[in-house]
């Protein structure tokens, strides 16, 4: 079928079918803006606006087209999952005996008792399973600080003490290096160069991650059931977090990311991506053909690579294997930042990270699609400083203009009469609109995602609310993501530590220390609103007074009195609060307030016996 047949010629049909039309779109705008703006009378800030403006339509258009595709996948199944996830979910989730399979949780500096109720968790749900025998979780610390070492040699300690008496659990493992060589991808090759023979598969998940039973035992049917795939990821959502900031964003991606993923899974096919965690892997190809290269040149762009995955997921497909991606597949999660200043700190990484790709562009014998991949989270980053130098010299241009403010291109042609600026009106007010409404008519339609946020009125409200916080947050984290871009090319090199990860109250003092220069950009395009007035103030208010108001709103999110009263409220629930999985509730009780240590209370896991040979403790 034309909708999910991995056949190279449907393959090409349907990225043909992502291509040509985003491809016209960004023709239809430049052509548009050309009639418009082009004339000879303009000067040369006008031809500015005009270069910057197209290839900003052109990236929306395809990211637009991308998800109106995933619509229409979702809608012609009639809301179905895709068809390899049909055909896991076909799949009885028990232990078959064909295969091993181990449980990776690197982790580098973090809160070793957070870290094991997960293992505890996990171990859980995979005995529900049936038998846990086959599989094995290994919690890889590259912590080098003593004091936090000890600790987590005392939540291994407390969680065996706790497990020692039961059965039917996995053995769970613990090894700690004492230098952090090759940071998370390195941990994880000297797993496999010292143990990783005595497995076939190996499930990745980070510190916070967390994956039922069901899942694990799903994603290694399939892998047994499909020996030419390589890696099998699944989309884990955020949750579990209680700021007004994390609450807002865990919804906010409950609701927009399913069809931007069904796009994304509709043009890949085998040629997917790794995302570095809650995915299965097969060791032996991933071990022989998938060790990292060390790009030539000094950082930021040259030496060890540091966003791992997409590279990984790169070399797997040039070795034959393929790369697929369960976008709708539950039972796997992770945690996200809490607050804006968290959030900027894990960009600044990703964005060095995403930019350094440009270097692996040259590698040889890359498919096509994996060179996508890294070309379009180079492009990610890059769109917030071309977005910003259109605004600035849209500013410099509304100050100096005759026409008194009648700056077309800068409301998307609001300000001019005739067909051509029409037009482009219509066209722009789709790509700003229509992701909203879709995804909105997506969550309206399917019954259980219309119950996952609480029923139609609390969904429209918390969409309400999280449309207009984004008018005013998004400038700020664009104008930010693109001083990082900027500094990047600067050469400017960031330390990649350990992420904070718990809630965490941002002082106004904190965040005026990050963000109060924005508030310096902020009141600049104030007063270019107020001098030139007209269509452009009335466009450039919602941005100015966000990047005014960005230390206080930093604040404000980051309070976890605000994110529990909004879930009072019955504001920005998902699933996971309206009809949490066991994995959840049963992490809530050890992890939530008051809780007590996950080694306590109900004595229903066990240790299982050590890996034959490993090195590792127990």
């Amino acid at each position: 079928m034309f909708l999910t047949s991995s056949q190279p010629s449907a393959l090409a049909a349907r990225r043909a079918l992502l291509l040509v039309p985003s491809l016209l779109g960004a023709l239809g705008v430049a052509w548009l803006s050309i009639e418009i703006y082009g004339r000879a009378e303009r000067g040369v800030l006008d031809a500015v606006l005009v270069a910057l403006f197209v290839p900003l339509m052109a990236w929306e258009c395809f990211v637009v087209w991308q998800l109106v595709l995933g619509f229409s996948a979702w809608a012609a199944s009639r809301g179905a999952m895709t068809a390899l996830e049909r055909r896991a979910l076909s799949l009885a989730p028990v232990a078959t005996g064909r295969s091993r399979t181990a449980v990776l949780i690197p982790i580098f500096v973090e809160d070793a008792e957070a870290v094991f109720a997960g293992v505890r968790v996990m171990a859980r749900s995979l005995r529900a399973t049936g038998r846990a025998d086959d599989m094995a979780i290994h919690v890889l610390s590259d912590t080098g600080d003593p004091g936090i070492a000890a600790e987590e040699e005392q939540a291994l300690a407390a969680y065996l003490a706790w497990a020692g008496d039961q059965e039917g659990l996995p053995p769970v493992h613990y090894r700690r290096r004492t230098r952090n060589e090759g940071r998370k991808a390195g941990n994880i090759a000297e797993w496999m160069e010292r143990a990783g023979d005595a497995f076939d598969f190996m499930i990745v998940l980070d510190a916070d991650s967390l994956m039922s039973g069901r899942t694990m035992r799903r994603l290694v049917r399939l892998m047994e059931e499909m020996p030419d795939a390589g890696i099998i990821q699944t989309v884990s959502y955020a949750t579990g977090r209680q700021t007004l900031f994390a609450r807002i964003q865990q919804f906010a991606v409950r609701l927009y990311a399913p069809l931007a993923l069904r796009g994304l899974e509709f043009w890949q096919g085998p040629d997917g991506n790794y995302w570095g965690h809650n995915a299965i892997i097969r060791i032996a190809p991933f071990r022989e053909h998938c060790k990292l290269p060390v790009l030539p040149g000094k950082p930021p762009f040259g030496g060890e690579i540091l966003c791992h995955d997409i590279v990984e997921a790169a070399l797997m497909r040039r070795a034959g294997y393929g790369v697929h991606l369960l976008p709708d597949i539950d039972g796997t999660w992770e945690e996200m930042p809490t607050n804006v200043i968290d959030l900027m700190g894990r960009e600044r990484r990703w964005c060095q990270g995403n930019l350094q790709h440009a270097g692996v562009l040259r590698m040889p014998g890359l498919k096509p699609a994996s060179r996508a991949h890294i070309l379009l989270g180079i492009g990610g980053y890059l769109t917030a400083p071309l977005w910003w130098a259109f605004l600035l010299v849209g500013a410099v241009r509304a100050v100096t203009a005759d026409e008194g403010g009648g700056l077309g291109v800068l409301a998307y042609g609001l300000t001019e009469t005739g067909w051509a600026a029409t037009a482009l009106v219509t066209v722009a007010a789709l790509l700003i609109g229509l992701p909203r409404v879709l995804n909105l008519a997506r969550a309206l339609i399917e019954a259980p995602a219309r119950r996952g946020f609480g029923g139609v009125r609390r969904l429209l409200a918390g969409a309400t609310i999280e449309q207009v916080l984004w008018v005013l947050l998004g400038p700020v984290l664009s104008l930010v993501n693109s001083g990082f871009v900027l500094t990047t090319l600067m050469g400017r090199v960031v330390a990649w530590d350990s992420q904070p990860r718990t809630d965490r109250l941002v002082p106004l003092s904190e965040a005026w220390a990050r963000l109060g220069w924005t508030v310096w950009v902020g009141l600049a395009l104030a007063a270019a609103a107020l001098t030139v007035g007209g269509w452009y103030g009335l466009w450039m208010a919602p941005t100015a007074l966000g990047l005014i108001l960005a230390p206080v709103i930093a604040s404000l999110l980051s309070r976890v009195d605000l994110g529990v009263a909004s879930r009072r409220l019955g504001l920005f629930l998902t699933a996971d609060d309206t009809c949490a999985a066991p994995e959840l509730q049963d992490l809530r009780r050890f992890t939530g307030p008051g809780a007590a240590p996950a080694w306590d209370g109900d004595a229903t896991m066990s240790q299982g016996a050590p890996l034959e040979g490993a090195e590792e403790r127990p």
